[in-house]
């Protein structure tokens, strides 16, 4: 037998290969279930910060000017001053200090949110002579202070008036207000901030409806997030639900012409 005859006989003689088992279909179900979690794990991390560590939150009125402008939209740390909870052990948490900007239910219609500063905080005893606020025996330095009008008003002026008169819910604050002046000066009571706005003039605030209860405060604006120019705040959102499509095509397709690129991303303070 020759080489080829020797090579024919063992390839005849070699066991036939094994057939290879056709492919199993993919299992796709644990990459799957992976990203449903990972979806899920985002949304509970989105809702847990809109509800418990920041708000979304827009200037309505010039009552905080020039600090804060009408179509400013700010996020509101919820977390700053703590809730007085079991959490509080948890995260670290600031008082509330004169000078802070707060944001808040209003006392009169807590569905509202009002933004301004906090000139008052438990025990202060102050007045305004001649716009110029006192706290305890001394003229407070205001540099955020903006004045508008040119006419003096007695009451705004010249805070507290324990004679002027009112109608409507604020007018039980000018009742109040009569048990908490002593010598001609307002005396904060425990658990209560009096608030003005910075645009002394044009700002309703504690001078016409009292205190805000700690209970009544949201938090503090951390950064304007967005900044819409003057005149272009009707295509904020807003209104119907064909409004706000309008509104947000609107801002989509103009950005860059109702941005105040200058105050977008600014720190608040």
């Amino acid at each position: 037998m020759d080489v080829t005859e020797s090579l024919i006989a063992e390839t005849r003689e070699a066991p036939p290969a094994p057939t290879p088992s056709p492919p199993k279909p993919a299992d796709h179900q644990p990459g799957l279930l992976m990203s449903l979690q990972s979806l899920l794990g985002t949304v509970v991390i989105a809702v847990f910060v809109i509800t418990f560590v920041v708000q979304a939150f827009q200037i309505p009125s010039e009552s905080m000017e020039n600090t804060l402008l009408i179509g400013d939209y700010l996020l509101v740390s919820k977390i700053r001053y703590g809730g007085g909870g079991f959490g509080d052990l948890l995260v670290p948490y600031q008082q509330i200090r004169r000078g802070d900007i707060i944001v808040f239910h209003y006392p009169i219609n807590p569905a509202q949110h009002f933004v301004k500063r906090v000139i008052g905080v438990p025990g202060d005893h102050l007045r305004l002579v001649n716009r110029q606020v006192w706290v305890n025996g001394f003229p407070l330095q205001e540099r955020y202070v903006r004045y508008t009008s040119a006419s003096h008003d007695v009451y705004r002026d010249e805070f507290p008036q324990r004679d002027y008169i009112v109608q409507g819910e604020e007018g039980r604050w000018f009742e109040e207000l009569k048990k908490d002046v002593q010598h001609g000066e307002l005396v904060v009571p425990s658990g209560q901030y009096f608030v003005l706005g910075d645009n002394r003039d044009e700002s309703l605030d504690s001078r016409y409806w009292g205190f805000v209860p700690r209970e009544n405060i949201i938090g503090s604006p951390l950064v304007i997030y967005w900044s819409i120019r003057s005149g272009e705040s009707d295509y904020a959102p807003g209104g119907t639900a064909s409004d706000k499509l309008s509104h947000f095509a609107y801002a989509m397709t103009h950005i860059h012409k109702i941005t105040r690129w200058d105050r977008t991303f600014r720190l608040v303070n």
